[in-house]
């Protein structure tokens, strides 16, 4: 950058009269005053690190027009930000995506910047996807007033929009594409000019045809090295200049060393040349970074997959007309029409219609669910064959779907431990490579060697630590991405990683190994009805509450019975062909009945009576039943080793009944929470590593207490929220599926780091002793790569389908 050139974005600052800035006694110019008020921005908030971390110019800051400030002004209407803001503990949330980041430089900027603002509780760039994450206080700023602060500093904020993420991920596989097209046909460009020297045909050629050939290497190689490599050559900038040593940096200069070094052979006269090396260097590792990105964009890790089954649009119902409004637009107490094959955009209740569902968007559940009225239904499913009313409880950025989408988006922001140190390998793996690699060279050189060069280059080449870097992070992508069409989602970065190391799964009772739900368990006549009649005469009684007791015989065949009257607390009678019937416990009925009670046995669970007014029917016994596949997951958590326990606050009656059911290896009932977490402190402390699965807000406790807190779909919004994973289909043979999950995990990122490690110290010898020349250093180290990236793609080839196991009927042999 000359004098001359403006000190904020790098344009020509030649105004006249000139624009100055007085900074730490020097005078810096500027192309106009936007930039000039930025730096001055930047200088006063003590930010001038900026200018010394930066890699590329700052873009050129714009006024905004004042239809631009409306529409920012706009983004304050609660209505507006139903689509993209959520509560959160303190304030608000919202998804920004930001525009005009060059390099990690600018994200530091943004960060301080924002940080500085006030009302604003955090704000994170995400350097990948390039989306914000900004929680402020409502009451203290206005969301258009913070993205203004965001403008002022040249770069450009709007509402984070999966389409336009989705036309940006585009655009970069597009240019990622034309530069591997680049590379790759000037890689077999300078290999065919090459081939008459590979194989000494060098004598049998003029000295015109050699010049001619590096000439025309040198017009090949230029373009991939000035465009294909130009990430490479950006990011060893920002590297260096932040002292964070990455593999681009040797990989920078290699290439920059091998091109110049080729160019003055070319120019100057000399021995060796090595155009055909830059180029297929420079394609093979391009190859291998675009197969990996491709493999984290199928993996769906910006989560735009799911944002797609978020519809734009929404069928209010008014009366008898319809008419389709924006869905962010939608208001909790709408009713909104889903016809067939139409995706939900709302978190609501059926009010009228039945079919069936697809969320698999949600739970991994691939299998489409019948959902009938009074059903609750999220926003991306999908209807089937008949068309819904549903009267909305949540729209926008409250539905579960877009909680989803937040929890995603924070695990892909944090790194875990072994990815961490897999970085920290890398760095220090760099750092020796760069101090060994002139060691090499000037070893060979004091040696007379003449090809000291190449050695050196091959060194450089060889050693490039692209798959100790890739070995971690692909893994725990592809990982992640199982885990989520299991329908078990991990809310925390250490999830994966911890939960190879259980050795205990406690379970809460109500809600996570049984449904949380009445059913019928037996039916006993007593009288001289059949047992059909008796469910009939029931069902029609109970079509007239809303108590959990009734559910259980809504959905049953019932008769029409007359005069329904509610009795609080005791039951319901009412008339049928002039008799009176009454269902209800057994003191409210036998008030009613002239006959006497029969003797009941002392059972578990729940037992209501039907009578008529001479005669007792039948009883009913009702319980919580359960789940359908508990057993089998009992079973085969206790197949590979794990010591399975039943820790809840009800009686401990039943929850030693439900253990032996289902084959716990030790129960223990009446606790409450503060015992439950002393339970948990007592294992932890003979050492054992826990995972708690519970659904209560009463059991927030001991799941903070546990090595890996396991929510069920069902549980209340902060379970979920505390919790480090959730179990989104209520499936709990997706336990065992995860932790296998887990353990294949642990074992391909240990592969890959064996591999990674031992291909760099068995490759850094041979280089060094000048026996891989520089063509063959390049494709070993992009195949070792590429190896790191098939190996942690095996962990995503079994599709939840596959891993999925027929769900056994109650009382069936269980086989896991």
């Amino acid at each position: 950058m000359t004098p001359l050139d403006c000190f904020h974005c790098g344009e020509p600052a030649d105004g006249e009269p000139p624009i100055t800035l007085e900074l730490d006694g020097h005078k810096r110019f500027f192309c106009c005053q936007g930039c000039k008020a930025v730096c001055e921005t930047i200088h006063s908030e003590g930010l001038t690190g900026f200018y010394q971390l930066r890699t590329e110019n700052a873009v050129t800051p714009r006024q905004l027009t004042d239809s631009e400030l409306d529409r920012l002004r706009e983004l304050d209407h609660p209505l507006v930000q139903q689509a993209f803001v959520s509560p959160v503990k303190g304030g608000q949330e919202a998804q920004i995506l930001i525009g005009g980041i060059t390099c990690a430089a600018c994200i530091w900027l943004l960060e301080n910047h924002m940080k500085k603002q006030p009302g604003v509780l955090s704000f994170s760039v995400n350097h990948t996807t390039q989306r914000a994450r900004l929680t402020w206080a409502q009451d203290k700023a206005a969301l258009s007033d913070l993205l203004v602060a965001i403008h002022e500093l040249g770069y450009t904020a709007r509402p984070y929009q999966s389409d336009a993420v989705e036309d940006q991920l585009k655009a970069e596989n597009r240019s990622m594409l034309i530069r591997l097209a680049v590379a790759g046909i000037g890689t077999f460009q300078s290999m065919m000019l090459a081939f008459p020297l590979y194989f000494e045909m060098g004598p049998d050629l003029s000295p015109w045809f050699i010049t001619f050939f590096r000439w025309f290497g040198l017009l090949v190689a230029t373009p991939v090295v000035f465009y294909s490599a130009a990430p490479f050559f950006r990011n060893a900038l920002r590297d260096i200049r932040t002292r964070h040593l990455t593999m681009d940096v040797p990989v920078a200069i290699a290439i920059g060393l091998a091109y110049l070094a080729s160019t003055w052979v070319t120019v100057m006269g000399g021995e060796e040349v090595y155009f055909e090396s830059v180029s297929m260097f420079t394609f093979f590792l391009l190859l291998g970074r675009y197969i990996e990105v491709q493999a984290r964009y199928r993996a769906g890790l910006t989560g735009n997959a799911l944002a797609g089954f978020h519809p734009t649009v929404a069928t209010r119902v008014n009366g008898e007309e319809t008419e389709v409004i924006p869905a962010h637009q939608v208001q909790p107490g709408d009713v909104v029409r889903i016809r067939p094959g139409e995706t939900l955009p709302v978190d609501g209740v059926i009010l009228q219609g039945q079919s069936t569902l697809n969320e698999s968007a949600l739970t991994g559940e691939y299998l489409p669910e019948t959902r009938l009225p009074g059903d609750t239904v999220h926003a991306g499913s999908v209807n089937g064959e008949n068309p819904l009313d549903v009267q909305v409880e949540k729209s926008g950025a409250q539905t579960r779907l877009s909680g989803i989408l937040r929890i995603l988006d924070r695990v892909q922001s944090e790194k875990p431990p072994v990815a961490r140190m897999a970085d920290r390998i890398a760095g220090k793996f760099v750092g020796r490579v760069l101090i060994l690699a002139p060691v090499v060279w000037l070893g060979w050189w004091l040696a007379g060697a003449d090809n000291a060069f190449d050695i050196t280059l091959s060194v450089l080449v060889v050693t490039c630590p692209c798959a100790l870097s890739l070995a971690t992070p692909t893994a725990i992508t592809s990982a992640t991405v199982k885990l989520r069409r299991l329908g078990f989602l991990p809310t925390r970065g250490h999830a994966l990683e911890t939960m190879n190391t259980i050795d205990t799964v406690i379970f809460d009772k109500t809600g996570t190994l049984t449904r949380g739900e009445l059913s019928l368990i037996e039916t006993t006549v007593t009288g001289t009805r059949d047992k059909n009649t008796c469910l009939r005469l029931a069902a029609g009684l109970e079509q007239h509450s809303e108590h959990p007791i009734a559910r259980v015989f809504h959905n049953r065949p019932a008769v029409a019975i007359n005069d329904v009257q509610n009795h609080l607390g005791g039951g319901l009678s009412g008339e049928l062909d002039g008799q009176s019937f009454f269902i209800g416990h057994q003191d409210f009925v036998a008030q009613r009945v002239s006959a006497p009670a029969p003797e009941s046995e002392s059972r578990s669970g729940m037992e209501i009576w039907l009578a008529s007014e001479s005669e007792w029917l039948a009883s009913f016994r009702l319980d919580d039943q359960p789940r359908e596949d508990a057993a089998q997951a009992v079973k085969t958590l206790q197949e590979a080793g794990i010591r399975t326990l039943l820790l809840s606050g009800d009686r401990s009656g039943h929850v030693r009944e439900i253990a032996e059911l289902l084959g716990i290896d030790e129960a223990i009932g009446q606790a409450s929470p503060e015992q439950k977490l002393e339970v948990l402190k007592k294992l932890k402390a003979e050492g054992h590593q826990v995972m708690m699965v519970g659904d209560g807000l009463n059991d927030l406790p001991s799941m903070a207490g546990a090595g890996i807190s396991v929510a069920m779909g069902t549980a209340a919004d902060l379970t979920q929220l505390k919790a480090d994973a959730v179990l989104l289909n209520g499936q709990l043979m997706q336990l065992a599926a995860a932790l296998d999950t887990s353990r294949q995990t642990r074992k391909v990122i240990r592969q890959n780091m064996i591999w990674a490690l031992g291909y760099n110290l068995c490759a850094l010898p041979l280089a060094a002793a000048g026996l891989v020349p520089p063509w063959a250093a390049a494709i070993g180290m992009s195949l070792s790569s590429l190896i790191v990236v098939m190996n942690a793609l095996r962990l995503g080839t079994r599709t939840g389908a596959q891993n999925r196991t027929r769900k056994p009927e109650l009382g069936a042999p269980v086989t896991p």
